[in-house]
């Protein structure tokens, strides 16, 4: 992991929403219901679960996760017109060994 990546990972945590949603999404079960066309977690959760837990606007969320996105916090898969979201957890691997 370079500095740029790591400054732009740092602005992504740097709001307590953001903080939040990686937290919840650390053990997805505890914190959501499993969607009910797939009943898992495998892909992540379901964007609409993650706005209404925040109550925050739509469109706020999604900003939100495309940028976590963008800077490799988050992995999104798509099944229809869900997204769904999880950590990727090799970059926060990368991302806490950078900070060591």
């Amino acid at each position: 992991m370079n500095l740029r990546t790591a400054t732009e990972i740092g602005k992504c945590l740097s709001n307590q929403t953001r903080m939040q949603i990686m937290e919840w999404l650390k053990a997805p079960e505890k914190h959501f219901p499993p969607h009910e066309t797939l009943k898992h977690f495998n892909d992540g959760v379901c964007v609409t679960y993650i706005q209404e837990k925040t109550g925050l606007s739509q469109s706020t969320i999604s900003t939100y996760l495309s940028n976590m996105e963008k800077c490799g916090l988050l992995i999104s898969t798509r099944h229809g017109k869900w997204s769904y979201f999880k950590r990727n957890e090799k970059v926060i691997r990368q991302f806490i060994n950078f900070l060591n």
